[in-house]
C-alpha cells in the first residue's frame, strides 16, 4: 500500500523458488488490491490474470495477457480447470469431518456450465442478482449483460476492453474509475523489457572445452573469483602444496595429459589472481602470507615450471584479500587485507605509493570505476565506501550497504555513474542493490531480491549492453539484468543454467565474440 509498483513473480517448489516474470509502474498509489476471479478472464484473448488497483480517486482494472500467434483457439496450457461456485459441503457436515473440495470447472467457453457467477464488481446478469422476489431498484446503475453467467458481460470491470465506454456512460465523467490499462500498450500494462530478454545462453561445442582438469583448489576466500582468464590463457589454482598454478593456453583446447602439467610455484596458498589488462603474460598473485608475486609468462605459455617471480610486493602485515588492476593505466595495482588497508602500488617501481585508510571491519570487496578516478569499497561493517586516491586516504564518501557479514560483491554500472552491490539481508536472501555514486549516503535506489542461496553472488558487467551477469560458486544459475539509470532499474532477461555446479567464471574481452552470430559476451 503506498506504492505504484506492482511486481509479478512465479512461485515454485524448486529453487529458485521465486522468479520475477514482470514490474508494471500504475500511475497513482496502491491502496488496496483485489484479484478478478478466473471464470471473469476473457480466456481467448490470452488474459492470465486481472486485478482491481485502488488508489485515492480511482478503481483501475489491470490485465496480464500470455502473447500468443492465435487467439481464435483455447489454448489449455494457460487454462488448467478452476475451482467452481458451487459450495461441496455444509457446515454441519464439515464439523462432522467431511472434506470434500469444491468442484472443478472448465474455462473453455464452450464446455461451462451455465450456473450465473455474480459479484458486486462484476456483474454477470442484472436480473440473477437480484432477490428472486425483490423489486427491482431502477436508481441503481448496474450494467446488464446477455450470455451465460461465467463469461465476462461487456458492460463490466470483467471486460477491460469495454469497461471505459460502459461506465463512464453509467455512472459519468465524475465516477472515479479510469480508464481500463488495456487500451494502452502492452507495454505499459505489464512494464518496460529489456531488449536483450531473449538472450541465450549456449554452451560452445566441446571442441572448443579444456577438459580433464584435476586437481582444481575449491579453497581460494570467497572475495576470489576462483580464477582469471585474459584472450590468450587461464590461471587456474591448484590444491597441490606450495600453491601452485597451472596456465592453460586457450587456443589449445582439448584434453589435457594425464600426467603433471608445468605450473607457476607460488610457494603460498593463492589468495587471489588476476591477469595485467595491458600485458598478457602478466600475472599477479596474491599469497596468504601477505605478499604480491608477479609471474611473467614465456611467449607461447608455459612449458616449464616457474619457480622465481618477476618481482614480490611486500607491505600489507595479514592475509590479502583480493588485487585488481588499474582500468586506464599501465603498473597500477591495488589489494585489500586483513589489515583492513587497502594499499596501491606502482609495479614499474615494484613498490607501495599509497595506502587508503577508514575500514572498521573486513574489506569484502573493491572495484576501479571505469575512469580510473575512483575506487569503490564494501565491508563487513556494511559501509560502502567512495576514494579518489590522488585527493585523499580517507574515504570521499560513505553509504549503508547490504546487511549482515556474509560478503558482499560491486561493480561500477551505467557509465560509472552508479554501483550494483550483491549481497544479502538478514534472512539470507541473496539480492542486488543499486547505488547513485555521487549520493552513497542517501543508500539504494532499487533493491532486488533472487533467492536463498550460501554463496555469495559475483557480478560480472558489460558496459556496452549494460547488462550484468550474476552467479555464485555451487550455482547452476546465471541471472542476466538490463541495468537501466531509470525505474525500474533491473530489468529481467533470459537466465542461463548449466548441468552442473560452478566453482568459477571469468569473462573473456568482447574481441573474443563472435559478432556474425550476435555474441555480445
Amino acid at each position: 500500500q503506498g506504492e505504484n509498483l506492482l511486481y509479478c513473480l512465479e512461485a515454485a517448489p524448486a529453487q529458485p523458488a521465486l522468479t520475477q516474470v514482470t514490474q508494471c509502474v500504475t500511475e497513482g498509489r496502491t491502496r488496496g488490491l483485489a484479484t478478478v476471479p478466473r471464470l471473469a478472464l476473457d480466456v481467448m484473448a490470452c488474459e492470465v490474470l486481472r486485478v482491481l488497483q485502488l488508489t485515492d480517486t480511482f478503481l483501475v482494472p489491470i490485465s496480464y495477457a500470455v502473447p500468443r500467434k492465435s487467439t481464435q483457439e483455447f489454448h489449455e496450457d494457460l487454462f488448467p480447470d478452476c475451482a467452481g461456485t458451487l459450495p461441496a459441503t455444509g457446515a454441519q457436515a464439515w464439523w462432522a469431518g467431511d472434506n470434500q473440495q469444491v468442484g472443478r470447472v472448465s474455462l473453455h467457453p464452450a464446455r461451462r456450465p451455465t450456473e450465473t457467477f455474480c459479484s458486486p464488481l462484476i456483474a454477470a446478469a442484472a436480473s440473477t442478482c437480484l432477490p428472486d422476489d425483490g423489486p427491482v431498484d431502477t436508481d441503481r446503475s448496474v450494467s446488464t449483460g446477455e450470455g451465460s453467467g461465467y463469461s465476462s458481460p461487456s458492460g463490466s470491470l470483467a471486460s477491460p476492453s469495454s469497461a471505459a465506454t460502459s461506465l463512464s456512460a453509467s455512472t459519468g465523467p465524475s465516477s472515479g474509475f479510469a480508464s481500463s490499462p488495456s487500451q494502452k500498450s502492452l507495454q505499459s500494462i505489464l512494464g518496460p523489457s529489456s531488449r536483450f530478454r531473449h538472450a541465450q545462453g549456449t554452451v560452445l561445442h566441446r571442441d572448443t572445452h579444456i577438459t580433464n582438469l584435476r586437481g582444481l583448489s575449491l579453497t581460494t576466500p570467497g572475495e576470489s573469483d576462483g580464477f582469471c582468464a585474459n584472450h590468450q590463457r587461464v590461471a587456474l589454482p591448484l590444491l597441490s602444496a606450495g600453491g601452485q598454478i597451472a596456465v592453460l593456453e586457450l587456443s589449445k583446447p582439448g584434453r589435457l595429459p594425464d600426467t603433471a602439467v608445468p605450473t607457476i610455484q607460488n610457494s603460498v596458498a593463492v589468495a587471489d589472481l588476476s591477469w595485467d589488462p595491458f600485458d598478457p603474460r602478466r600475472l599477479a598473485v596474491a599469497g596468504e602470507d601477505a605478499k604480491i608475486r608477479l609471474w611473467r609468462v614465456p611467449e607461447g605459455g608455459l612449458q616449464d615450471t616457474l619457480q622465481e617471480p618477476e618481482a614480490v610486493l611486500r607491505g600489507h602485515t595479514e592475509k590479502i584479500y583480493s588485487i585488481r588492476f588499474h582500468p586506464v593505466a599501465a603498473d597500477i595495482l591495488v589489494s585489500s587485507s586483513y589489515d583492513m588497508t587497502v594499499r596501491i602500488w606502482e609495479l614499474g617501481a615494484g613498490q607501495e605509493v599509497l595506502c587508503l585508510q577508514g575500514h572498521t571491519d573486513q574489506i569484502f570487496s573493491l572495484a576501479w570505476s571505469p575512469d580510473g578516478r575512483k575506487l569503490a569499497t564494501a565491508s563487513k561493517d556494511g559501509r560502502l565506501r567512495l576514494y579518489e586516491p590522488r585527493r585523499s586516504t580517507q574515504p570521499q564518501q560513505e553509504g549503508p550497504g547490504p546487511e549482515g557479514g556474509r560478503g558482499a560483491r560491486l561493480v561500477w554500472v551505467c557509465g560509472g555513474d552508479f554501483l550494483l552491490v550483491s549481497g544479502f539481508d538478514g534472512r539470507s536472501e541473496r539480492r542486488i542493490l543499486l547505488y547513485r555514486a555521487q549520493a552513497l549516503r542517501d543508500g539504494p535506489l532499487s533493491v532486488l531480491g533472487l533467492d536463498v542461496a550460501p554463496s555469495t553472488l559475483l557480478p560480472f558487467y558489460d558496459e556496452d549492453t549494460s547488462v550484468v551477469f550474476l552467479t555464485g560458486k555451487g550455482d547452476t544459475r546465471v541471472f542476466l539484468y538490463e541495468v537501466t539509470p531509470e525505474p525500474p532499474y533491473f530489468l529481467e532477461c533470459n537466465s542461463f543454467t548449466s548441468s552442473d555446479p560452478h566453482k568459477g567464471f571469468a569473462f573473456l574481452r568482447k574481441t573474443a565474440c563472435d559478432v556474425r552470430e550476435v555474441e555480445f559476451a
